[in-house]
């Protein structure tokens, strides 16, 4: 019988290989070997974005001059010039609900939504939010449109496959493969975005941002944002904003919000490295120290103090700022956040409610007149909600300049500047700053607090 099938072999009666099977993959583990179906799944899903606005562009015959152009700064005439961008987009919801980046078509005048099966929408921006470099859109009349779900992603694992889908250099849809490389990235994406990412090294390039980093399910891992590169090119770093995120902007966006609302911490802190865990008392590095709390901080009134440990918020680990700020950002608004924290070598759990910057004291915007030493010089009360906004120390008192006006930016203000005393007495309201710049005087000296500067401006009537 042997012999009989060694001649049939040699005659090639008998096939060495069985013909190739043609079908669609069954189960997880035959999907992970072929993407088809999965891509087929989801690109309907993603779209590619046109945004255009106008900008005011400052014409001067001293521009490239390396000498003039610095000095002749703000010479020559403004002309409108039309900016536009490209980048990529994703559908969520039936209705025509798309997420995509800031930088893509943060404000934006005219945006064009192209699906891949070349259906043509126009869109509006609901919300907007040039932090997290998220921006939710609707498409004007759209219906039954192909939608991807959103995947929890915090289960999502280093070493999983994962698909970026996006429109890369404007050569139209594109899907590279690859796997999730990193998680709970903070502070290493490039553009505008800031806070927490997840990394995966599947080719991300221009025009992929506000793409689709999906899973092995077609579920939505996150928003593909930036890439970390030196040549410009994809070196296989790149970054997405995480799911969770995502789908606290569109619950804002639906409840009518342009704007991102983020729970108010008042809180300054710091990571915890392997000096500070030793001499804490604390077996291993992790956790952020509180290093400041602000006098109205939901978390002082829950009891913190600085010097206090946060380890984990809702039993997931924070060991930055950012990742902080996440993990309340994704709680959002309203709901209550779970803290466990570190004390003395204990730990402890408290529930902190989480609100929005309180506007207390009121922030009472004031425009100064003629009467004033600078007339058209726009000041509010510093209080928590414009703390948030501009980026100011916790302990920040005094009159924010909201506009310097002509006089103020002759003598130096600039938007953002805390003015602390005028003529070396304190002012902690708009309407104390306002009233010291009415009195008569020849000279007016001002304190100011710049970000971590503080410098006295002083000029003559």
């Amino acid at each position: 019988m042997v012999r009989f099938l060694i001649v049939l072999l040699c005659l090639g009666l008998v096939p060495l290989v069985a013909p190739a099977e043609t079908r669609v993959p069954q189960s997880r583990a035959e999907v992970q070997l072929s993407f088809v179906p999965l891509v087929k799944q989801a690109t309907p899903a993603v779209v590619n974005i046109y945004a255009r606005r106008v900008v005011a562009e400052r014409t001067s015959p001293f521009m490239n001059d390396p000498f003039f152009e610095g000095l002749f700064r703000n010479f020559g005439t403004t002309r409108p010039r039309v900016q536009n961008s490209l980048g990529s987009g994703v559908i969520l919801s039936a209705d025509g609900i798309v997420v995509s980046n800031y930088h893509v078509v943060g404000q934006a005048t005219d945006i064009r939504v192209v699906l891949n099966d070349r259906r043509e929408f126009d869109a509006r921006v609901l919300l907007a939010d040039e932090e997290s470099d998220l921006a939710v859109l609707k498409l004007e009349g759209a219906s039954d449109m192909p939608f991807l779900r959103l995947r929890d992603s915090d289960g999502v694992e280093v070493g999983e496959l994962a698909l970026a889908i996006g429109n890369p250099f404007g050569v139209g849809q594109t899907v590279s493969s690859g796997i999730i490389s990193g998680l709970a990235r903070s502070g290493t994406a490039t553009g505008s975005a800031r806070g927490y990412f997840i990394q995966t090294d599947a080719p991300i390039n221009p025009g992929n941002s506000g793409g689709a980093l999906i899973d092995t399910a077609g579920r939505l891992i996150g928003i593909n944002t930036s890439i970390l590169t030196r040549s410009g090119g994809s070196n296989g770093i790149g970054f997405a904003i995480p799911a969770n995120l995502v789908k606290q902007f569109v619950v804002q966006a639906r409840a009518g919000n342009d704007s991102f609302q983020r729970p108010w911490a008042g809180m300054s802190g710091q990571p915890v490295d392997a000096d500070i865990a030793a001499s804490l008392g604390l077996d291993r590095p992790g956790g952020m120290l509180i290093s400041q709390l602000h006098a109205q901080s939901p978390f002082r009134e829950a009891g913190f103090e600085a010097g206090d440990v946060i380890l984990t918020v809702d039993g997931e680990p924070v060991n930055t700022p950012a990742e902080m700020l996440f993990r309340l950002s994704v709680t959002g608004i309203g709901d209550t956040a779970t803290i466990r924290s570190f004390r003395q070598g204990r730990t402890a759990r408290v529930d902190v409610p989480l609100i929005a910057a309180p506007e207390t004291p009121p922030r009472d915007t004031r425009t100064l007149g003629r009467a004033s030493a600078l007339p058209g010089l726009v000041l509010s009360t510093v209080n928590p909600a414009v703390i948030g906004e501009y980026g100011l120390p916790l302990s920040a008192q005094g009159a924010l300049v909201e506009e310097p006006g002509r006089f103020g930016a002759r003598v130096g203000l600039r938007v953002g500047d805390v003015i602390e005393k005028v003529n070396d007495a304190p002012v902690t309201t708009s309407a104390e700053a306002a009233r010291a710049l009415r009195q008569r005087m020849n000279m007016v000296a001002i304190t100011v607090q710049r970000g971590a500067e503080r410098f006295v401006t002083r000029f003559r009537l």
